[in-house]
């Protein structure tokens, strides 16, 4: 794994009809119109965020996560909507002995359903992958996020199982999660 790729210098990544790179203050009521919604978090271990001067606040976290190299988030900007901000991917947990990263996404409700978080997914597995030479990418995912497993399905990964009870998340308990995994060697024999 090469971590410097993600960790010395912020990586822009982008496609046809998005572009990922750092969320910034002036992104602030994007990011609150995203945690603001229950609905984004119903199957997240996240808990939403109704208040401005947390979200405000978050975004300082971000870069202290990506700055103690424990996580890196991107925000998902649409080219075609001006550069709005519509989403938010990220990777954590770098496990640099078994060369594995966990990945996570979650959209604003406007842009479900339009091919967003593929796309975004697409362009960070490419990335974790063939640039920074990671063995394997894994999410959660809770069983009956039926979306969040297409979006996986779509771009390869498999379902590894499911591991009963085995996880507590914020403002869900213990929960039940799904494991999806990609190899890189699954990647490069479809890529």
């Amino acid at each position: 794994m090469i971590i410097e790729k993600v960790f010395n210098e912020f990586p822009i990544l982008d496609s046809t009809n998005l572009e990922l790179k750092k969320i910034e203050d002036i992104h602030i009521q994007e990011i609150f119109a995203i945690y603001d919604n229950d609905k984004v978090f119903e199957y997240c271990g996240i808990i939403p965020k109704h208040n401005l001067q947390t979200v405000q606040k978050m975004i300082g976290h971000f870069e202290r996560d990506y700055m103690k190299k424990s996580r890196i988030k991107w925000g998902i900007f649409e080219k075609s909507q001006r550069e709005k901000l519509v989403g938010i991917i990220e990777a954590m947990d770098f496990n640099q002995k078994v060369n594995m990263v966990t990945i996570g996404y979650y959209l604003a409700e406007t842009s479900w359903g339009k091919g967003i978080a593929t796309e975004a997914l697409q362009i960070v597995v490419k990335f974790l992958l063939e640039e920074v030479d990671v063995h394997r990418i894994q999410a959660e995912v809770m069983p009956l996020n039926e979306p969040s497993k297409k979006v996986l399905l779509k771009n390869g990964f498999i379902k590894e199982g499911l591991l009963r009870q085995a996880t507590v998340w914020s403002g869900k308990g213990v929960v039940d999660l799904e494991i999806y995994g990609l190899l890189k060697d699954d990647y490069s024999e479809n890529g």
